[in-house]
């Protein structure tokens, strides 16, 4: 089933007291109240551009059953301004199959442009020299289908990079830092540590779901974003001839790119302490600037 285009009707920053509402939206609220007049549920839709607080007067029983806080939603009412607040009236809502919406329309996306990143990426693998390393960066790189998830999914849900393409401009980012790194330290494994770059956090092309938010997939909440990403690249390194040294290595750099308690305590290799530095730099630098500094 092909996604839902964006809606031609007006998006909530255009829609104004008197307005028809219709169109698919994010349910990023969902309570039942009661008011002068009996049992309403108060909702809050958003897309893109905002959110709007909702509400549904009559046959409260009959669509409360239809949908749940974080579904994406078709509706249609009317807006009315109520204490200098615009709020939608709704008077039908029908829950919507995720396969049919885009996320776009309700997530979070990059600022920055995808195809620049993508084309950094392969220029960045076009780098490596070692045969074997670079056959395998060829090989995930024909991946059409990882690819387009590579370009899709977030870094977190609410952390550093919590939008759609984050994960790929933190991958790009960090690689990039990779490179910079290389020159003032020649003695690090160029070749290794960028291909750990660029892959180290391929299992969150397989961690998240879209849909009126960020959720997590059932083998990403029981095997984690770093099993997942050896399982994603166990069978392309077989392909492009990895021997056991060069596996070992570049799976203990993705390992413990998040420390190194998955690898008996300790770091093995300068390769590997060196993606976890650089991978911790970007992600604090991306949240210092998202999210501030906070009290400490």
């Amino acid at each position: 089933m092909r996604p839902v285009p964006p809606a031609s009707e007006p998006t909530v920053a255009a829609l104004g007291a008197g307005d028809r509402i219709a169109g698919a939206f994010a349910c990023v609220r969902k309570d039942r109240m009661t008011g002068r007049s009996g049992p309403f549920l108060a909702l809050d839709l958003r897309d893109r551009t905002g959110t709007m607080p909702a509400r549904i007067f009559k046959d409260v029983d009959r669509w409360e059953g239809q949908f749940e806080r974080g579904d994406v939603i078709q509706v249609s009412g009317s807006v009315d301004r109520y204490r200098d607040d615009l709020v939608a009236e709704l008077t039908a809502v029908r829950r919507l199959d995720p396969a049919e919406v885009d996320p776009a329309q309700f997530l979070p996306s990059a600022y920055r442009d995808l195809d620049e990143l993508e084309g950094f990426l392969e220029g960045m693998a076009g780098e490596v020299g070692d045969e074997r390393f670079g056959g395998l960066l060829r090989e995930l790189l024909a991946d059409e289908a990882l690819r387009r998830d590579l370009r899709r999914a977030p870094c977190t849900i609410a952390g550093h990079h919590a939008y759609l393409g984050g994960l790929l401009e933190h991958t790009v980012a960090v690689g990039a830092l990779a490179m910079e790194t290389c020159v003032h330290h020649p003695g690090l494994n160029r070749d290794l540590l960028l291909t750990a770059c660029l892959v180290h956090d391929l299992g969150r092309t397989r961690e998240f779901t879209y849909g009126a938010e960020f959720g997590r997939t059932e083998r990403g909440e029981l095997l984690g974003h770093v099993e997942l990403g050896l399982r994603i690249i166990a069978e392309p390194a077989r392909r492009a001839g990895l021997d056991e040294t060069r596996w070992s290595h570049l799976a203990h750099c993705v390992l413990t790119h998040h420390g190194p308690e998955r690898a008996g305590g300790r770091f093995r290799t300068a390769e590997a302490v060196t993606l976890h530095r650089l991978n911790a730099l970007d992600a604090t630098v991306k949240d210092a600037l998202e999210h501030g500094l906070g009290n400490g």
